[in-house]
């Protein structure tokens, strides 16, 4: 058997990393000239979407032996509407840096790898498929899975994104639901350091957010930021990625082809992170590869998080600023905080459930 993974992500070193544990050495082809994305940003481990497992850094170590070193442990989560506040507690995920950082968690898989990485590779996928029996789709770009018909693109998104400096607690991170800097889609802030944060707007691409300025939505957006974060910040680097597709393939494996990441449809629709997923699917794909699971079979649970959160994706676009205020005041109730924090229930599903009739009446509307 010989193995070659397109991509040195998250998907494609836990699909190298599991190989080498049952005695494959895969050859893996990157773009880039080092492992991560070109951007510097933060990202999250949320185990409300992962229930009844707690915490989503233990279960990859545990079940499927990929062992990650997260940045801090979340435990307040501060929501802010465009009026009203929730601030919910409890053991609510992991944060971590992603990119071309020192402490990103591409760098600490990479360094337990031990299959050399062939950086700023040319290699198509015609010439793998003629080299190798197998053949990993584990690009960040979902280009190729795309041009092989095997990808529906549910929505594309654009963000913007900085570095900021200021004093941050390590174990809190900030989100806003407003549609008048962020239009049906949201802001975070995430921190890095003490002194460092990321902070981002992401929005879908919809036809009403189709004269949206990007920049301009960032100008109201920053101000409003420092105030609730009461100090001034400071930017010291920026990104900004416009329509970005967000999908899913048809198919899991085509022959000995098996797409993984976002080439899978790793990023949920609803939160926009995808880590979770993109981990998991190349986990899958070696166990396959290793006569120890069905590829198809493994990543049907993971195509349900993902229909459940393309329901909640939708919800959000039938509803306005004084609907987000009155979520964001419900969920600073006892019962919201009871319901959000609950390991037995998996939150994603449950609103999923119950967001689907109500999403049927509106389209008959």
């Amino acid at each position: 058997m010989k193995v070659a993974i397109m991509g040195a992500g998250f998907s494609g070193l836990a699909c190298a990393l599991t190989l080498e544990k049952y005695g494959i050495q895969p050859d893996i082809y990157e773009t880039g000239s080092e492992v991560g994305d070109r951007f510097v940003y933060g990202e999250i481990f949320f185990g409300m979407t992962a229930r009844p497992a707690e915490d989503c850094v233990s279960y990859l170590a545990d079940e499927l032996g990929i062992y990650l070193n997260p940045v801090y442990m979340i435990r307040t989560m501060s929501i802010h509407g465009p009026q009203e506040t929730a601030v919910m507690e409890g053991r609510l995920g992991h944060s971590n840096v992603r990119g071309r950082h020192e402490k990103a968690l591409e760098k600490h898989l990479q360094a337990q790898l031990q299959s050399p990485i062939r950086m700023n590779s040319k290699a198509t996928y015609e010439e793998l498929l003629e080299n190798y029996t197998h053949v990993v789709v584990a690009t960040g770009e979902t280009t190729l899975a795309r041009q092989l018909k095997n990808y529906d693109i549910a929505l594309t998104v654009s963000m913007k994104g900085c570095t900021v400096t200021g004093n941050f607690d390590l174990n809190k991170v900030y989100t806003w639901l407003n549609d008048a800097y962020c239009p049906k889609g949201y802001g975070y802030l995430i921190p890095m350091s003490n002194k460092e944060a990321s902070l981002v707007i992401a929005y879908p691409d919809y036809p009403l957010n189709q004269n949206a300025d990007i920049h301009a939505l960032w100008d109201s957006f920053f101000p409003r930021v420092c105030s609730d974060l009461q100090q001034t910040l400071s930017v010291t680097d920026h990104f900004e990625i416009n329509h970005y597709p967000i999908g899913i393939s048809r198919n899991s494996r085509i022959g000995n082809t098996f797409f993984v990441g976002n080439n899978f449809g790793s990023i949920m629709p609803f939160l926009g992170f995808g880590q979770f997923t993109a981990l998991a699917t190349g986990v899958y794909a070696a166990w396959d590869m290793c006569g120890m699971g069905d590829y198809e079979k493994l990543t049907r649970p993971l195509r349900r998080s993902y229909d459940n959160s393309l329901v909640l994706r939708k919800a959000i676009e039938q509803i306005g600023n004084e609907q987000l205020d009155s979520i964001v005041k419900w969920l600073d109730t006892p019962i919201g905080h009871r319901l959000f924090t609950m390991k037995q229930i998996n939150l994603l599903r449950a609103s999923s459930y119950l967001l689907r009739p109500w999403l049927g009446m509106k389209s008959l509307l």
